[in-house]
């Protein structure tokens, strides 16, 4: 009985340290769901107490409702999925009015994802988020088209991204920052610096690849939109480079995403150095993907002979 007793004592908490803020963002554990594929949270509560998880990111938030894409959205891919959803959802305001109140922002840090194609929307985004009580940081998907540059995306360009993550930070008042980076870059080392050198407090990536599917019988594309955000397993050594990278690069905490499954992901990504992941395609497979991890993480550190995840966070030996 002892024995299994020790197993669960390992400190998963997790602390985000936030020079630019000069506060820090706590999880009680280092396992987070990405935007876009928990919904708003509230829909998973019947498969994961959602006051276990260390963070919920809810799905992108626009200023007006959006309607999102037309279908086909979702085509499966060998060992993950592409998706075009065009993040539909309800729009600040009815988040803030009909879901925040029904989530356990007490308990659990609901991270607000940005969308949009202007840095004034990003900024106006952030402004009214600012005071609100429920909302622990914004995390903004720089992974967007910006209209007014010919649709050129945010987070391709270094002076793009910095440029939306000032205007962000400017109207933040004291809410973390966290800027997540698209992969569909040459060098996201670059990108990262510009954006904690435009004072973000953190960094997620990576945001989906870009890839498409097609049917060799009838000619068609697989999804409406013709390209999609691939994600899940196939993704995973790709994310795994980048956040090595990026933590390499910057001195800001990294929140690691891209095929993530189980406990084990969840070691390799703080080996090369985040702080905490996010999962996001296997709430898809299996909706209580993160209660499975949860109850993983402190076994498979037991069995490593890990027993604290800040000195083993970083510790790859090369």
């Amino acid at each position: 009985m002892t024995e299994h007793h020790q197993h669960h004592t390992i400190d998963l908490s997790v602390e985000l340290p936030l020079a630019a803020s000069g506060q820090s963002l706590r999880f009680k554990n280092p396992v987070l769901t990405a935007s876009g594929t928990f919904g708003y949270g509230l829909e998973f509560s019947p498969y994961v107490n959602l006051s276990s998880l260390g963070g919920i990111v809810v799905k992108g938030l626009s200023l007006k409702p959006r309607r999102g894409n037309a279908l086909p959205r979702i085509s499966e891919t060998a060992c993950g999925m592409l998706n075009a959803v065009g993040l539909q959802n309800d729009g600040v305001e009815a988040f803030l009015k009909e879901k925040l109140p029904q989530l356990p922002w007490q308990e659990t840090p609901i991270i607000a994802n940005l969308y949009a194609t202007a840095a004034e929307d990003f900024a106006q985004l952030a402004d009214r988020l600012s005071g609100e009580d429920g909302v622990a940081a914004l995390e903004v998907n720089i992974s967007c088209p910006n209209v007014r540059e010919g649709g050129v995306l945010f987070g391709q360009d270094p002076l793009l991204a910095a440029h939306v993550v000032s205007a962000v930070k400017r109207r933040a008042g004291k809410k973390p920052v966290i800027v997540k980076l698209s992969p569909n870059v040459t060098d996201i080392m670059s990108i990262a610096q510009a954006v904690e050198d435009a004072g973000a407090d953190a960094i997620s990536c990576i945001n989906t690849l870009m890839g498409m599917a097609v049917d060799a019988r009838t000619r068609k594309p697989l999804l409406a939109n013709v390209i999609g955000g691939l994600s899940g397993p196939a993704i995973k050594p790709v994310a795994l480079r980048c956040v090595w990278q990026v933590c390499r690069t910057v001195s800001i905490p990294v929140i690691g995403i891209g095929g993530i499954t189980c406990a084990r992901d969840v070691l390799e990504f703080i080996l090369v150095g985040a702080h905490a992941v996010q999962v996001g395609m296997a709430n898809f497979i299996r909706p209580d993907a993160t209660k499975q991890i949860l109850h993983d993480l402190p076994l498979l550190c037991a069995e490593l002979g890990i027993t604290d995840l800040n000195k083993y966070r970083g510790s790859l030996e090369i």
